[in-house]
């Protein structure tokens, strides 16, 4: 009779244990099911991440390593899911990556922006407009400061050094007062708004019509024109 008793509760026991065996192996086939659904989703979005890096980077950094990162990761759907899993990480990586040194460059290309906008504004002004004539005048023709005081007693009688300086009279436009305007277009489609461009042009004139910004001076002196 004991022998019979020991011998249904080992078999109890046996069953009990299958069963819950048999729970947790379906339990364990549900979990890892959902950990490969999650995988492939998380793969599917940043892949789509990915390539909207790749696209606002597109000539501004080198995003090879991204672009192969996203071209292992494209085939998610076909390789082992612990891949799927270390490529999605590496391709996230890659992506920052990317976006910080795409960041990186535009703020870059904004500060530059801002530094010319700033050199064009003082060099627009009439200090800052003599100060590039006479820095061209020396590099460009080799006149000294003999010769800059002429040229700025020439174009402050001419157009008090004011890019914008106009003369309804005539049409003469500018420092040098380019007559008409356009001319000064030779030396820079930027003439209307840029005083460097303007005096590149003027210093041009001068040279070519009397040689020197004294020999200007003088026949500006006698003929009140040059």
């Amino acid at each position: 009779m004991q022998n019979a008793v020991a011998t249904q509760a080992r078999i109890d026991a046996t069953m009990a244990l299958n069963a819950t065996s048999g729970l947790r192996h379906e339990q364990l086939g549900a979990y890892r099911g959902i950990a490969a659904a999650k995988a492939l989703d998380n793969a599917e979005d940043t892949i789509t991440a990915a390539n909207a890096t790749l696209a606002a980077a597109n000539g501004k950094v080198d995003a090879s390593g991204l672009a192969a990162s996203v071209a292992s990761l494209s085939d998610y759907r076909s390789i082992p899911v612990d891949e799927v899993v270390d490529l999605t990480k590496v391709t996230r990586a890659e992506a920052e990556k990317t976006a910080a040194a795409a960041a990186a460059f535009d703020q870059a290309q904004a500060e530059a922006a801002a530094a010319a906008a700033a050199a064009l504004a003082n060099a627009n002004t009439p200090d800052g407009a003599r100060a590039v004539a006479a820095d061209l005048a020396a590099s460009q023709y080799g006149w000294g400061a003999d010769q800059f005081q002429c040229l700025d007693k020439l174009w402050q009688k001419e157009s008090g050094w004011s890019y914008t300086a106009f003369n309804a009279g005539s049409g003469a436009t500018g420092i040098p007062q380019s007559l008409p305007g356009s001319k000064m277009a030779s030396a820079g489609a930027d003439w209307e708004t840029n005083a460097a461009t303007q005096i590149k042009w003027g210093l041009g004139y001068i040279k070519g019509s009397y040689g020197s910004p004294c020999s200007a001076w003088s026949h500006s002196q006698s003929m009140n024109w040059y």
